[in-house]
């Protein structure tokens, strides 16, 4: 199995994800500032690298009191929050570090700081066991012979391993269907392209690569069964974030009726926000649509607008698929049975 991510005497390795698919290399993070910039340069993503990032931060912090130290540890997870502001997740393991701060804070400096790395573990192990039981749930969609479109990255790279909607796909291989999945290149920073062709191809499920505008013509021509993605963020109505074409994909899924499947784990629903309407959309640098590889493919002092997601309407969503089950219409009442913990439908 990928591992995407490793604590390792006290230093943070993490698979170098703008290295892929041309080179398979690590890099060592020995602080919370080193994890942060590997989230905003996109060299890993997920919940987990957050958790350890925080732990780092409160690895390296001097002896201080008590007050100064709880202080200085939530500082440095509200500094973390910064670096990937629509991803629901990351919040959520920021917030679980907090509860895990404040439940062992009378606890010596050493201890606290032992704590915080045991937790930061635990997410990470959990996250694995999450994903694995999203692919339970989600893989009785897809049936033998399927051929399924995924956009962006929601694999094992997304994650601590196993992946939310490629975790499904895995699933469905390990039972023995033979699927076939249809990877978009994902512009502008090529994710499927770089990274979910990667992972497929390690995992020996068979794919074909497309530029993100031949998903509309292979839908149209029949040759596309379900659509299963992954989210960054769910609001309380079902309306989802995720990777800029994720909601193109889904009106067109609707006029060619093809079922289109979300695969998320419950920390990524925010009830907090009524509808998509609130869910705040990270803007990237310009450099991601003017410049691949630092080779220029636009004129010099060309405006750009570069949203690095987009929000998918509930309507468009045909089920959301997560570690406690299948949430379906209407979202709002589903999901609210979820966080009350009643038995999913």
């Amino acid at each position: 199995m990928i591992k995407t991510i490793i604590w390792k005497n006290n230093t943070v390795v993490l698979i170098d994800q703008n290295a892929l698919p041309l080179a398979e290399r690590y890099v060592s993070c020995r602080s919370y500032k080193e994890v942060i910039s590997a989230i905003k340069d996109l060299t890993v993503r997920g919940a987990p690298a957050i958790g350890v990032a925080a732990a780092l931060g409160a690895l390296h912090l001097p002896s201080l009191s008590p007050k100064e130290f709880r202080r200085k540890f939530f500082a440095i997870c509200d500094e973390i929050a910064q670096s990937r502001p629509t991803a629901r997740n990351l919040f959520w393991a920021l917030e679980r570090m907090k509860k895990c701060f404040d439940q062992a804070k009378h606890a010596s400096q050493q201890a606290l700081v032992k704590e915080l790395v045991n937790e930061a573990k635990s997410i990470c192990l959990e996250d694995i066991e999450i994903n694995r039981q999203m692919g339970k749930y989600g893989s009785p969609l897809l049936a033998d012979g399927d051929n399924v479109l995924t956009h962006c990255n929601a694999g094992a790279l997304a994650t601590a391993g196993y992946g939310t909607a490629l975790g499904v796909i895995r699933a469905a291989k390990e039972q023995g269907k033979k699927v076939h999945v249809y990877v978009d290149e994902t512009r502008p920073v090529l994710q499927g392209a770089r990274l979910t062709a990667w992972e497929l191809k390690k995992e020996k499920i068979p794919f074909t690569l497309i530029t993100d505008n031949v998903a509309g013509f292979l839908m149209q021509q029949g040759k596309i069964d379900k659509i299963i993605v992954g989210a960054d963020r769910i609001a309380a109505n079902g309306d989802t974030a995720n990777k800029i074409g994720t909601y193109s994909l889904a009106v067109l899924a609707c006029a060619h009726r093809v079922p289109f499947y979300v695969a998320a784990p419950q920390s990524t629903i925010d009830v907090s926000l009524k509808t998509g309407a609130a869910i705040p959309i990270e803007e990237r640098k310009k450099e991601e649509v003017t410049h691949f590889k630092e080779v220029r493919s636009a004129p010099e002092g060309t405006k750009v607008y570069n949203p690095a997601f987009d929000v998918t309407p509930a309507k468009y969503i045909t089920a959301i698929i997560t570690e406690k089950g299948i949430l379906t219409k209407p979202y709002r009442a589903s999901i609210a049975c979820m966080h009350k913990g009643k038995k999913l439908s």
